[in-house]
């Protein structure tokens, strides 16, 4: 924390805005305001329906009551819809304010908080309004993640996963073994995510070929939460449905580009054995695909995916026939079927 407070003094800001949603503000913020004296907060609810205009009204109108100008900065408090929200926010108000991240979730300091991604849901569509801008700075405090539940924490590991997928084996195979608790392995697989993605994101930062990489699994695992966030009383969180689209996708990378059948089956006996599975033989097809063709990715009306040629050597741009893509749903049903019988055996 003292790295942050610092930070703080030496940018000489103006003032000091916090965003914390309903959960932060009462688990992580009394780290924060025990030594960060003079700041403003911002409240929002919590959740990933929190990414919306409504909130974005209500974040820059409290910039706005208390004065705030572009010698302000904006601390964001909390996982991946907190930093989204408030990167886009701070990168809009006034044309633009610093913002610093500071992530309490798992998936929130290996992903969301890095790269100057910062947007909102448009209805139920994922990230379909934002922006490239970059945090002046991002602080990673591991003690915030024993404020999780176990679901949450698990669900942060999806992205841990698509990084060592997209990295090497080595790192696969390191990651595989990993117990999924906080201890000290786990804190250097985070450091090993991180540094995967500033890697990739410093060498594409606006995403025009290179950083598509960090996709795999999102087609249609965004498809998929949205399609939850629509029906589902209780939604998937954005890392389960990543985990259900990496098996749809590694599928594909079999059919498409070569992904051997041994490491498919890698793929999918890590998904299963470690995340929710989700009863998509219920969802309708044609939803989903339409969901699909609203993804930033695509282009000349054609869905695009991020795929492995084999793990540590991702392709993009990759494009296939709704059949295809229909038959990598119709994989993970057989899987669901196949394990449930197992379960029960």
């Amino acid at each position: 924390m003292e790295f942050l407070f610092q930070y703080i003094i030496e940018e000489d800001y103006s003032s000091v805005f916090v965003l914390a949603d309903t959960h932060t503000k009462l688990l992580c913020l009394p780290e924060l305001s025990s030594n960060l004296i003079d700041f403003k907060l911002i409240e929002i609810e919590a959740g990933s329906n929190a990414k919306n205009l409504k909130n974005c009204e209500v974040i820059w109108g409290e910039l706005a009551s208390h004065y705030a100008d572009r010698k302000s900065v904006l601390i964001n408090l909390g996982g991946g819809s907190v930093t989204d929200i408030g990167g886009f926010c701070a990168a809009t108000y006034k044309r633009g304010i610093d913002f610093i991240n500071m992530p309490t979730t798992l998936l929130g300091m290996v992903d969301a908080s890095i790269g100057g991604k910062v947007g909102i849901d448009l209805n139920y569509y994922k990230n379909s309004v934002g922006a490239f801008s970059h945090p002046k700075a991002i602080f990673i405090y591991p003690p915030f993640l024993q404020t999780l539940d176990n679901r949450q924490f698990v669900a942060g590991v999806a992205e841990m996963a698509k990084h060592a997928l997209i990295s090497d084996r080595e790192d696969w195979n390191k990651f595989k073994k990993m117990k999924l608790q906080l201890d000290d392995k786990l804190e250097n697989m985070i450091n090993r995510s991180v540094k995967t993605k500033r890697e990739i994101v410093n060498k594409d930062p606006q995403e025009k070929g290179l950083r598509k990489v960090l996709n795999f699994g999102h087609t249609i695992g965004h498809a998929i939460e949205s399609y939850s966030m629509r029906y589902d009383a209780h939604a998937l969180l954005h890392g389960e449905a990543i985990a259900v689209g990496m098996v749809c996708e590694a599928w594909l990378s079999h059919e498409l580009c070569g992904l051997s059948k041994d490491d498919l089956q890698d793929i999918t006996a890590y998904i299963f054995a470690n995340f929710p599975v989700y009863q998509l033989y219920k969802a309708d097809k044609k939803e989903l695909l339409d969901l699909m063709r609203n993804d930033k990715k695509n282009e000349e009306d054609l869905i695009h995916f991020s795929l492995l040629k084999k793990i540590g050597k991702p392709v993009i741009n990759q494009t296939t026939s709704e059949s295809i893509i229909l038959d990598s749903l119709h994989y993970y049903q057989q899987q669901y079927a196949a394990n449930q019988t197992g379960a029960s055996a």
